[in-house]
Parts: C-alpha cells; sequence; structure tokens
C-alpha cells in the first residue's frame, strides 16, 4: 500500500519522535478532510434528496457521522434511503479513520517490540564472555 510505505522496515532503527509526530499530524488531518467530505456530502444528500434546509442537512449529517442518530424524519422514500446508506457510509467512515489514526502508533508499537525481540535474540545467540554456551 502507498500509505505505508513510508513506514520503516523491519530491522530499520526506530523513527525519531518528531518523524513520529509528523506522521500523527499527517493522519490527523487526513481524518480532518475525511470528516470535511463526509459533512459536506451528507449536507448536500439532505438538502437535495430529503428536501430539508441546509442547516437542517448539516445537523442531520454531523449526528448521523458522531454515531447520535437522525435529527429529522424523512418523509419522501427517497430521503429515507440517503439517510439509510448514509448511517451505514457513517460507520464505516469512522472505524476508518480510528485506523488512520492509530496507524503511526501501532506501527511504532510493534516496530519497538520487534527491534526489542532481535536485541535478545542478539544476545541470547552471541557466546558469553567465558567462553561456554
Amino acid at each position: 500500500m502507498l500509505w505505508l510505505s513510508h513506514l520503516e522496515k523491519k530491522g530499520a532503527p526506530l523513527a525519531s519522535r518528531a518523524l513520529f509526530f509528523l506522521r500523527l499530524g499527517r493522519n490527523f488531518l487526513a481524518t480532518v478532510g475525511i470528516i470535511a467530505f463526509s459533512l459536506a456530502f451528507g449536507t448536500v444528500g439532505y438538502h437535495y434528496i430529503g428536501r430539508i434546509a441546509w442547516i437542517d442537512g448539516f445537523h442531520n449529517a454531523a449526528m448521523i457521522l458522531t454515531g447520535m442518530g437522525p435529527v429529522d424524519k424523512m418523509e419522501s422514500n427517497a430521503g429515507k434511503l440517503f439517510a439509510s446508506f448514509y448511517a451505514l457510509y457513517s460507520g464505516l467512515v469512522f472505524i476508518t479513520m480510528v485506523i488512520i489514526l492509530i496507524t503511526p502508533v501501532y506501527h511504532r508499537f510493534i516496530h519497538r517490540f520487534h527491534l526489542d525481540g532481535e536485541q535478545l535474540q542478539e544476545s541470547a545467540e552471541a557466546p558469553k564472555a567465558n567462553g561456554t554456551l
């Protein structure tokens, strides 16, 4: 995956804290972009398909995107279908955003774990100072 191609490979030294925080910031900005797109998509959909005011469309989109649930009742079948599919989309977006946010933390933890394991393995394989194994 191109998204993960910038991460250090197994056996490479652990990235600096500055690079780690840069990765966290970049992933945070990606999630902000996903939220902005999702809110715009939901607002436009509720306004045109659900036939409600812009502010009410934004309110519904924000409430569903955060998992609180819908505010306005959809009267048309098209509005009900849009609200249903937007709710399903919002659930996937939430999972995706969590994954994007925790990826740098998870990678750093796993990379450090592998480095510690390699160091333990190397020290176990090295002959002892007195020449015995």
